[in-house]
């Protein structure tokens, strides 16, 4: 009887001591690991995050979420959440410090150099977050004083919730009034399309038969035009050819001509040679010209007063002059 009391006793001790070996390993309770406590306030709605959620440091596990909590502020008229973060001191140590653990006591610190927390998308399907922390120092620390007693870790937008505030701002209603403008706009457009295209079509098409018809009626002119400039050119080439025959036949003649108008030329400068020594006023051919032109005018005053007196008295050509 002892004997079996002391076997159950040994399988009940056996099975907790598995149980919570079990717990420890799989679980979030580490009944042989030291924790530390922090808190993030946050200023927004914190869908997806539930109590047991993981807190990450770049993506490595260090601990869970402890507690959630709302307070409201009655001065600001504004709510706040504080998560309550359960760290795990041996999930991360202090380089230089021989390995020291990480504590609540290094905290601030770590704040005081950049320490700050986000929230992160842990699965897109279920829609559960998780707490990243990282280093980030551009980052202004925003704390809440007076709303926990454990160290505060500031709390920084993460890049979802920039998307979702920057899709929050837009002006929807307004880009959706512009989208119903525009598709009635497209709609009046495609109606007044309906109507004004196919008489515009027609006489697109009326334009372009009557363009193909101008067309061949012009190449047909051209062809034409192109037969006659080749008759053209070719008599041009027969006269040409004639001229320049007619030319060579003709070549012995100009220059006969050329030549006997050369010797013509030369008597007459000879002649007009001669008539100039004539007409020099010290040459006796001129005395004589002159002479003779004295007498000539000397007989013509004297036939001019012979026909006078024969106009006065016309009986002088029949009984002559009486002395």
């Amino acid at each position: 009887m002892a004997e079996r009391q002391t076997t159950v006793g040994a399988f009940v001790l056996g099975g907790a001591l598995l149980g919570v070996t079990a717990i420890a390993l799989f679980g979030k309770f580490h009944p042989f690991s030291p924790t530390s406590q922090a808190v993030v306030v946050f200023d927004g709605p914190v869908n997806g995050l539930g109590v047991g959620a993981p807190v990450t440091f770049n993506g490595v596990q260090v601990g869970h979420v402890e507690r959630i909590a709302v307070q409201f502020d009655p001065a600001t008229h504004q709510a706040y959440i504080p998560v309550t973060l359960e760290l795990e001191a041996n999930r991360a140590h202090m380089a230089g410090d021989h390995g020291k653990d990480l504590d609540a006591k290094e905290l601030p610190r770590l704040v005081e150099n950049g320490l700050r927390a986000e929230l992160h998308m842990q699965s897109f399907v279920t829609g559960q977050e998780e707490i990243d922390l990282t280093f980030d120092p551009g980052v202004p620390a925003r704390l809440h004083p007076g709303l926990s007693a454990l160290t505060e870790i500031p709390a920084r937008e993460s890049e979802m919730q920039k998307l979702t505030d920057a899709l929050t701002a837009l002006p929807l209603k307004n880009i959706a009034n512009n989208a119903d403008s525009m598709l009635v706009s497209i709609r009046t457009l495609a109606d007044r399309l309906d109507k004004d295209l196919p008489p515009l079509l027609d006489s697109v098409h009326n334009t372009s038969d009557h363009t193909r018809v101008t067309v061949d009626a012009a190449t047909d002119a051209i062809r034409d035009l192109d037969h006659r400039m080749d008759t053209t050119l070719t008599s041009i080439n027969r006269l040409a050819d004639t001229g320049t025959a007619q030319l060579d036949a003709r070549g012995s003649e100009l220059h006969t001509l050329l030549v006997n108008s050369n010797d013509t030329v030369t008597e007459a400068r000879g002649a007009l040679a001669g008539l100039h020594d004539i007409t020099a006023p010290s040459s006796a051919d001129r005395s004589n010209i002159d002479s003779s032109l004295r007498d000539l005018a000397a007989a013509a005053a004297a036939l001019r007063g012979f026909a006078t007196d024969v106009e006065r008295n016309p009986q002088l050509l029949l009984m002559g002059r009486r002395n």
